[in-house]
């Protein structure tokens, strides 16, 4: 099982991060709301323990993004707000708990047990098919003839675009826009760098399928 945790505290975050390695879970620790939006969206996590009052970004903020954003992995508020509406806006904007600090960690231990019991949801999770490849968007597991490998939120989210336009030219500010939003400002190399990613993972999964670049439009999956 993999947590992520987010709190801006250091040494409540080294000593939370350590605790909850003795448990027996991979842990990955970041201190601000804006990192934490890139670790969730480069990463599936089981459950994410999220600090409320954050830099740069709150607890709250990043809570709605992630929902908005359709990504339904649990997660536990951890604040010292502590008032009945506190707790409500904090439901109410996605959260699965919620807990007060101060607290001991034998109650968060058994919080996250108890969600970590609850049964997944039961989404369809459907495949994309192409050539040698079999992608599944849910669990991001791209399977090929010799190998299988589990990509990035990001990877996955690019190589749906291409697999269903597949054997289609797609330019530079489609795929910007599909992958990154039509109102980021991702620099044309974040999208070079990733389509590097992306055939760094067909080769390791042994496909025939390439990305291949169209000089002047963009890029096109074909077999």
């Amino acid at each position: 099982m993999r947590i992520l945790l987010v709190e801006d505290d250091k040494n409540l975050n080294q000593t939370l991060h350590y605790s909850l390695r003795q448990e027996g879970f991979e842990v990955d620790s970041c201190y601000d709301g804006e990192e934490a939006l890139y670790y969730i969206e480069e990463t599936p996590y089981d459950l994410i323990l999220l600090d409320r009052m954050l830099p740069f970004l709150d607890g709250l903020s990043v809570l709605k993004k992630i929902r908005a954003a359709g990504i339904h992995t649990p997660v536990i508020l951890l604040t010292a707000l502590g008032e009945l509406d506190d707790k409500i806006a904090g439901l109410d904007s996605g959260a699965d708990d919620y807990l007060v600090k101060p607290f001991h960690f034998d109650e968060l231990s058994a919080r996250i047990r108890s969600i970590l019991r609850r049964p997944t949801k039961l989404v369809p999770l459907g495949s994309l098919l192409f050539s040698d490849l079999t992608f599944f968007p849910e669990s991001l597991t791209l399977t090929g003839p010799v190998d299988r490998c589990t990509l990035s939120r990001r990877e996955g989210a690019l190589l749906e675009t291409f697999l269903r336009n597949a054997n289609v030219s797609l330019s530079r500010a489609r795929l910007l826009t599909h992958v990154w939003g039509p109102d980021s400002d991702v620099e044309d190399g974040n999208l070079d760098n990733y389509i590097y990613f992306l055939r760094r993972r067909l080769r390791s999964v042994g496909s025939a399928a390439q990305i291949v670049t169209v000089r002047g439009v963009g890029y096109r999956l074909e077999d």
